[in-house]
């Protein structure tokens, strides 16, 4: 198997994490790398990622200049949740000819919240000779990907429900922060009016990924308001400290309905202190199947993992937008 050339899109948090993991695959090599900030414009990769020795990779904030000089197989793109922020940032991709792995959470299935920019980016992609997925631990996998393998099984389905619950204690400070960990539930309110907290993104794309693979025709997806999850006792994490009264974390939920009843819903809770970590899927249906992973799967883990393991099969796939249902399944790669 030939080497893939890989540029990465975006060397943050996320970014960043995926980053050292591919310096460790076989078979793959990181030939360029493009983040919008000032602050790592000019700087070897390694010491972005605080890694060394130096890569020879310079972090630049030219796409077009990294694109023509590095000729990749392949970008890894993680700069944003919105598929309407990051569109400008796929197009000159696709420009390229060159496929996309993407953490984009809207793009996981833009068809539900974009529709109009899920047929450019195809068009795009189609006339260009290249590939787009957008996927992660959730959405990509857990809530949805799973809960169509899953499906399998079952003659008859009658109700789906997911529940996915994070002690956000283990994850990284700025989700801790994201999810308004430490704040009064006053100052929630006004960072959630301010959009400052937006919570979990993708539950009603993985909701319209599992209807489109069951065939299901939903009358539409209700996003419940997030709510926050107050805290019964002082709880803290390494970075952040939770006095009873204080908001711990949040909860949100969607239900997707067809013929005026619950067809699908989704659970996800995550707040400092929870004591029941898990992934659990419900299906009612002949037969009925229970599915639980205790305790839940690690999200940076697991998004950088699936992020990685997905690049062969964006490269075999045919032209054009894909979501995971459209893959072959996605698995360890450890031959890469």
């Amino acid at each position: 198997m030939s080497e893939t050339r890989a540029v990465l899109f975006g060397v943050g948090a996320v970014g960043s994490l995926i980053a050292k993991h591919l310096l460790k695959k076989k078979g793959i090599r990181v030939v360029g790398a493009v983040d919008a900030s000032e602050e790592m414009a000019g700087r070897d990769l390694a010491e972005v990622l605080e890694t060394s020795p130096s890569l020879g990779v310079q972090v630049s904030r030219n796409a077009e200049t990294v694109l023509k000089l590095t000729e990749p197989d392949i970008v890894i793109h993680a700069t944003s949740s919105y598929l309407h922020d990051v569109f400008p940032q796929l197009s000159v991709i696709l420009e390229h000819g060159v496929n996309i792995v993407s953490t984009c959470e809207e793009l996981s299935y833009p068809y539900y919240s974009e529709p109009q920019l899920a047929k450019k980016i195809d068009a795009l992609a189609k006339r260009n000779e290249a590939t787009v997925l957008g996927t992660g631990i959730n959405p990509g996998f857990l809530m949805d990907t799973l809960v169509i393998a899953l499906s399998a099984v079952c003659q008859k389905i009658e109700e789906i429900e997911v529940v996915r619950v994070i002690n956000a204690a283990t994850r990284r400070a700025p989700f801790q922060r994201k999810i308004g960990a430490g704040l009064s539930v006053k100052a929630f309110e006004k960072a959630l009016r301010a959009k400052q907290i937006t919570g979990h993104v993708g539950l009603a794309e993985s909701i319209s990924s599992i209807a489109s693979a069951l065939g299901l025709k939903l009358d539409h997806i209700h996003r419940q308001p997030i709510d926050p999850i107050i805290a019964q006792r002082p709880t803290s994490s390494e970075v952040i400290h939770v006095e009873t009264g204080q908001v711990s974390g949040l909860r949100q939920t969607a239900i997707g309905r067809c013929a005026g009843k619950d067809a699908i819903t989704l659970r996800f809770s995550a707040y400092i202190g929870a004591e029941e970590e898990r992934d659990a899927i419900s299906i009612k249906g002949l037969p009925n199947v229970t599915q639980r992973i205790t305790p839940c799967v690690n999200g940076d883990i697991g998004t950088v993992a699936i992020i990685v393991n997905a690049i062969p099969k964006v490269i075999s796939a045919p032209p054009g937008l894909v979501t995971m249902k459209d893959l072959p399944p996605v698995s360890a790669t450890m031959g890469l």
